[in-house]
């Protein structure tokens, strides 16, 4: 039976799906990682975990909040100049020099692919002012996001007191990142042309992550690497429809442990097929009828799952109380929120089913009239 929500406006912070799988059916491989987990890209549902909660140094897979954030926070293609104290960094870089003009997109870039600390830095500084200030937006985003386990010092990733995450936070942030098109866009490319310098000119960036050209599939997202943390990684993969990611955490063989999982994983993964609701209706004020019909812009979704039904499956209206007419068929009018277990999993625009046309003038009077009555009569009631 389907459940169905109407609201106003919604937001649900969810608590991360940590419990480990070790076994479904199909031969669970052996891997070399201190932590690892396989989930479902769609509905975040863990498929194999191992030591999944704990709390590790993840290197600069921590680069993938630093480019998420710097997306998000606008004027991606507006030319500045690089911060000098920021760029001057230890570590992997995208070849930033005093005095080089950039763009927060060209920055971005730079830290998803070489994994330059010196665009990480530089990023942080130009969005929140200063590297203290971006980390905590970094931290004030985590706990938007439910990620329980994870603390950043640094945008780069280098090692930091407390600075840490687990696999199964790091996950669900990649799945948070990915819906970003521009990041998943960026972080799918073996290489990439971008133009920076004093004056700008284009060159080419390599991306660190082998896993594209090894795994079939293969779309994301980030490597990382520190002698505290060890091999990190986080990857996305999609095949058949169905869409899983992968973190590895501490990991001395990860490439090949990533490919184990994900062959593993789609073995016994399935993707469910659901329709979405018809029977969704909202009220009208000032128009001929009462109600409205209102259809989803796709007739079905599907999500890939381990072991879930389309019980788990739930339904949030987001619209406001009343629409006004008139209103045409076919005009946007709302949203549904699909969710798995609370976790939202798709967002599909709603439309109106057909026209609603204004009330004649005297039947309009009428109902607000009743309306008016109405209002008094609760009002009544609950001032009592």
């Amino acid at each position: 039976m389907k459940r169905l929500i109407s609201v106003f406006a919604a937001a649900f912070v969810t608590a991360p799906m940590l419990c480990a799988v070790t076994a479904f059916g199909g031969e669970v491989p052996e891997i070399s990682a201190k932590a690892a987990v396989l989930i479902s890209a769609d509905t975040g549902e863990v498929v194999y975990g191992r030591n999944a909660a704990e709390k590790l140094p993840m290197a600069s897979t921590t680069k993938i909040m630093t480019a998420l954030l710097c997306l998000e926070s606008g004027g991606l293609y507006d030319e500045f100049k690089a911060d000098s104290q920021a760029i001057k960094v230890e570590g992997s870089s995208m070849g930033l020099r005093e005095g080089d003009r950039v763009t927060k997109y060209a920055l971005c870039c730079g830290m998803l692919l070489p994994s330059g600390n010196d665009a990480a830095n530089a990023a942080a500084v130009r969005t929140a002012g200063s590297i203290e200030a971006f980390a905590e937006l970094m931290n004030q985003r985590a706990r938007e996001m439910g990620l329980s386990r994870t603390f950043f010092v640094t945008p780069s990733g280098l090692d930091g007191e407390g600075h840490g995450s687990s696999a199964a936070d790091m996950a669900l942030l990649a799945r948070e990142a990915l819906k970003n098109e521009i990041f998943r866009d960026i972080c799918s490319r073996e290489s990439i042309k971008v133009s920076f310098g004093d004056p700008p000119y284009e060159r080419r960036l390599v991306n660190t992550n082998r896993l594209l050209s090894m795994c079939e599939g293969v779309y994301g997202v980030k490597t990382g690497f520190t002698d505290e943390a060890g091999r990190c990684l986080v990857s996305a993969c999609e095949r058949d429809g169905k869409r899983l990611i992968c973190v590895t955490l501490n990991d001395p063989d990860d490439w090949n442990d990533h490919i184990s999982l994900y062959d593993y994983g789609f073995d016994i993964v399935r993707e469910l097929e659901f329709d979405l609701p018809t029977d969704i209706t909202a009220d009208i004020a000032g128009g001929a009828d009462d109600r409205l019909r209102l259809v989803p812009g796709k007739g079905s979704c599907s999500v890939t799952t381990l072991a879930g039904s389309a019980g788990d499956i739930t339904y949030t209206v987001l619209r406001p109380p009343f629409l006004y007419a008139p209103v045409r068929s076919g005009e946007k009018v709302g949203e549904l929120r699909i969710s798995f277990l609370g976790r939202e999993v798709d967002t599909v625009p709603l439309y109106a089913a057909d026209d609603a046309e204004k009330a004649a003038p005297e039947a309009a009077k009428v109902k607000k009239g009743i309306f008016r009555r109405l209002k008094e009569f609760l009002g009544m009631i609950f001032s009592r």
